[in-house]
């Protein structure tokens, strides 16, 4: 009788969390995404009570990790980054036939937006995003420019600008903000399309000069660099790194984690951590996120001709 009681008061996931949680970040390590997920991963555990580990999948555009995430155990105990706008490529260019979609997931919440910024190391000539476009037009198909793969944030705010100014540029793709790093620094590449967290330390430091910031507004971490839209160009471009489980997560743990995700995103410490990282917390759940993943999706859809 105390059994059958049992089974009516709740599921036998009642108990959620009971054992280790992976994360899942679909790029390298030292990222922007890495490092979000490493402070994330951190306060989550103390909110879960488990630990929280970060796994790095790296590989395909991302897709190595989205498709372990979409094929993971609908149980809770995995779940990973879903970084907007770079996942629709895998699915929405038909050249890669993946069976996964949106629908492969279920969205809990936004963590941070990320605004893109274009850079150069130190001694380059380009003092504004005006001298690069003026040099791209000058010299067509010379002026090279690092993005992370077809239909990834950096990758269509580069066509963006060009179907803005008529510049053509050579976007170079690279499989992480390290590696594009050190091509920008090495003088291999003339500039660096990155996010704000991505370069912020560097430019305080003075290692690499930031062109401009593709926000509404100046960004509080970068206070002395222009937006593009003061420099005459309306660009606004960001990344969007929200957190996901696979399909079919029951509905109690899918409470549960975006409760405590909620309640991470929105402590003190959580959010003093994010400050010093250059991360903007952007918080998006249930329907609000949904329909903010669909809303990205049309859009980059419509850019990139799929």
């Amino acid at each position: 009788a105390a059994l059958s009681l049992a089974a009516v008061a709740g599921p036998a996931h009642a108990q959620y969390p009971e054992r280790n949680i992976t994360l899942i970040v679909p790029y390298g390590a030292g990222g922007g995404t890495d490092v979000t997920a490493r402070m994330l991963a951190r306060d989550l555990e103390a909110e879960l009570g488990k630990p929280v580990t970060v796994e790095n999948r790296a590989g395909g555009g991302g897709w190595v990790g989205w498709g372990a995430l979409a094929q993971a155990k609908p149980d809770g105990y995995t779940i990973g980054y879903l970084n907007v706008p770079s996942i629709y490529a895998g699915y929405l260019d038909r050249q890669y036939k993946r069976s996964e979609t949106l629908e492969s997931f279920t969205p809990l919440m936004n963590h941070v937006l990320d605004y893109n910024v274009w850079a150069v190391k130190a001694d380059s000539p380009f003092k504004s995003i005006k001298d690069v476009i003026e040099a791209a037009k000058k010299t067509p198909d010379v002026i090279t420019v690092s993005a992370f793969g077809a239909g990834s944030d950096d990758h269509l705010a580069t066509l963006s600008i060009q179907a803005e100014t008529g510049a053509k540029l050579i976007i170079v793709h690279h499989k992480s903000t390290a590696e594009a790093k050190t091509a920008a620094l090495g003088g291999h590449i003339h500039v660096l399309g990155a996010n704000i967290s991505e370069v912020a330390a560097e430019a305080k430091a003075e290692t690499i000069r930031v062109l401009g910031v593709m926000a509404p507004e100046r960004s509080r971490f970068l206070p002395n660099v222009a937006t593009f839209k003061e420099q005459g160009f309306n660009q606004v471009w960001s990344v969007s790194r929200g957190i996901a489980a696979p399909a079919g997560l029951p509905d109690d743990v899918r409470a549960k984690l975006t409760a405590a995700l909620e309640k991470t995103l929105a402590s003190k410490e959580h959010q003093a951590k994010a400050e010093q990282l250059s991360l903007e917390p952007r918080v998006i759940k249930g329907d609000d996120y949904k329909k903010f993943l669909k809303d990205n999706e049309a859009s980059t859809k419509k850019l990139m001709g799929w």
